[in-house]
């Protein structure tokens, strides 16, 4: 059984043009050849779909149903076309916790600006590629190096990397704090998507481990003064929340933010963006 998309085209136009003759205006193409490929599709299918009179032409029960799915396919493929085609009218940019902190907005009015014919998203998706894998974005912002070879990056800035405390702690009167100040305590981490591990601090004085895999599960429990996570700095701008404060670790090396992508299927906006994060990281 084959049956075409042209096919299902004509049945659809057909129906809703009401006649051959206005289906075959419709299509660009002739009355005979409207009825030569419904006729192929009834063929194809078995079945008969129109009732066809001196005065109208309606569907029959299963012909109902039919024009019902050939609509719901037709749509579908359409979609497979424009996202197909959409590279360079719309660029989805994932990450997995705080995008690209103060420079975001900053980020999104700069590329409205430069680049009006490309629709900017910023996607949330926690993976360790922020839904690169997933298909769910087009280039990913990682604060990690991803190991896989089907992937390229670049890196376009530096963040500082912060303690997130309790309001109350003791700790949270300080300016800054050392990763010496933290040992003893419970750090909680995200395996897939963090940046911190308990390799920071030398192996005789390690904090606890407990796990979290989202930001607001992260912030929440860390309120509650049990435990303490180590951050970019963009977490503090995405996320301020009451009960949480933020303190640059002054001996912990700053954390690289990186763009990744496809190495075998960049977006073609994928310099620009490069570019502009690039010039943000520099001058912000």
């Amino acid at each position: 059984m084959d049956v075409e998309l042209r096919q299902l085209r004509c049945l659809v136009a057909i129906v809703d043009e009401g006649s051959f003759t206005d289906a075959a205006i419709a299509l660009g193409v002739s009355q005979a050849a409207v009825s030569r490929t419904l006729a192929s599709l009834e063929r194809a299918l078995g079945v008969r779909l129109l009732r066809r009179t001196s005065r109208e032409v309606t569907p029959t029960a299963t012909g109902l149903r039919v024009v019902a799915q050939a609509r719901r396919v037709l749509g579908e493929v359409g979609d497979l076309v424009r996202e197909a085609t959409s590279g360079h009218t719309r660029l989805r940019i994932g990450y997995a916790w705080s995008a690209l902190g103060r420079h975001t907005p900053a980020f999104q009015r700069g590329w409205a600006q430069a680049h009006p014919g490309t629709d900017l998203h910023l996607v949330r998706v926690n993976s360790a590629t922020a839904g690169l894998a997933e298909g769910a974005c087009d280039l990913a912002v990682v604060r990690r190096p991803l190991d896989e070879r089907r992937f390229d990056s670049a890196i376009v800035g530096l963040e500082r990397r912060l303690c997130a405390l309790a309001a109350d702690d003791p700790l949270a009167r300080r300016r800054s704090v050392r990763l010496a100040d933290l040992a003893g305590r419970v750090l909680l981490i995200d395996r897939r998507t963090g940046t911190t591990t308990p390799d920071l601090w030398p192996p005789d004085a390690r904090p606890e481990t407990e796990e979290t895999h989202d930001v607001d599960d992260w912030l929440t429990r860390i309120s509650t003064g049990r435990c303490f996570g180590l951050t970019p700095e963009s977490t503090a701008h995405q996320y301020p929340r009451p009960g949480i404060v933020y303190r640059p670790v002054r001996d912990a090396e700053p954390i690289a933010v990186r763009l990744a992508w496809w190495r075998d299927d960049a977006h073609p906006a994928t310099q620009s963006v490069i570019e502009l994060l690039t010039i943000l990281y520099r001058t912000g």
